[in-house]
């Protein structure tokens, strides 16, 4: 099976705005293992970055101003997502754009169907927890110190390892029933035999010599306890 992990950055939160893409990172899962294909753009979004934008990606007015338009990219990009299903994180934040841009270019738009969403599968595995994916990353062991600022295709990769253990790990495809010999038949049961000897007993009781040394031992406990208590008891009332 077929999965493509996407990321995007956006000069702002709403396409309804004036918001543009400025950045896409796709990369690809086959049967949940990724396969080292990636698709990364970057685009001239038309338009000024706001500061709170920028603050967030880094990604600049004078950094974009030589990029290409989304249109430039948009058949290459449709050519690598294809028909398979699309994961992200608040994936309907991320496919708005997608399909403004496509909308812009007079392209059919992705169809919401094919949309997985991360942040849906955290809340319901981790009710009540963070569920941002830095958050994530830190429940799973995912090492994220290469990101310093917000970029599509670092959040990709990392979003990628995180949707494997959301959905159950890396050995959730792994099929061990065919791995596993097969049973070999129990060996019969010895039958017991109708009769079974008894030993005598063995002798614990101790010989004079242990007695010897054991009252010797004895002798030489100054003030033993013992006969304390024997003297507490004769003084008592009643004391024999």
């Amino acid at each position: 099976m077929r999965e493509i992990i996407f990321d995007t950055e956006t000069t702002g939160l709403s396409p309804l705005t004036g918001d543009r893409l400025v950045e896409i990172g796709c990369v690809e899962l086959v049967n949940r293992v990724e396969t080292g294909r990636t698709f990364h753009a970057y685009f001239n979004p038309g338009r000024s970055m706001p500061s709170g934008a920028e603050a967030i990606h880094g990604l600049t007015d004078a950094f974009l101003a030589d990029k290409a338009l989304f249109e430039e990219h948009c058949e290459e990009l449709l050519d690598f997502l294809g028909d398979s299903p699309l994961v992200a994180h608040n994936a309907s934040f991320d496919f708005g754009f997608i399909n403004h841009e496509l909308s812009l270019c007079g392209r059919p738009l992705v169809c919401l169907t094919r949309m997985v969403d991360t942040l849906v599968l955290a809340r319901q595995r981790h009710p009540g927890a963070k569920h941002s994916l830095d958050a994530l990353c830190t429940r799973y062991g995912v090492d994220r110190s290469l990101r310093i600022k917000h970029g599509a295709l670092i959040d990709a990769q990392l979003l990628a390892q995180v949707y494997i253990e959301l959905t159950g790990g890396r050995q959730i495809g792994f099929s061990l029933a065919a791995q596993v010999a097969p049973r070999a038949e129990a060996a019969p049961v010895a039958e017991l035999p109708s009769r079974i000897s008894i030993r005598p007993p063995r002798p614990h009781h101790p010989s004079p010599a242990e007695l010897e040394r054991h009252a010797a031992f004895l002798s030489a406990i100054k003030d033993p306890i013992w006969n304390r208590l024997e003297a507490a008891r004769l003084e008592s009332p009643g004391g024999a």
